[in-house]
């Protein structure tokens, strides 16, 4: 069975392609997509897409854990997470 990932090369060819812009353009406009996801997420905010997808920051409360190797509890910081849910499109083009 072949690989039926894509990767962000992969993408970028792909909008390119599809609408005439260079590579070079695509690039920066995917970078400049994920970095702003990226900013507004990291300061707390919520980024909606709607139909397709959301993301945002989660707190994660401390708790204990265990080594796997050795059994010992260890403790585990209180911290914060990133939670993606899929959209309605999204789900829809899956099924």
């Amino acid at each position: 069975m072949a690989d039926k990932s894509l990767n962000k090369t992969e993408l970028v060819a792909a909008v390119a392609a599809s609408t005439g812009q260079s590579q070079a353009a695509v690039g920066a406009v995917v970078d400049a997509f994920f970095a702003t996801i990226a900013d507004t997420v990291a300061g707390g905010g919520k980024v909606t897409i709607p139909g397709w997808l959301a993301a945002e920051r989660t707190e994660t409360a401390a708790r204990t854990g265990r080594n796997p190797q050795t059994g010992a509890e260890i403790n585990i910081p209180a911290g914060h997470r990133v939670k993606l849910t899929a959209g309605s499109k999204l789900k829809a083009s899956v099924k």
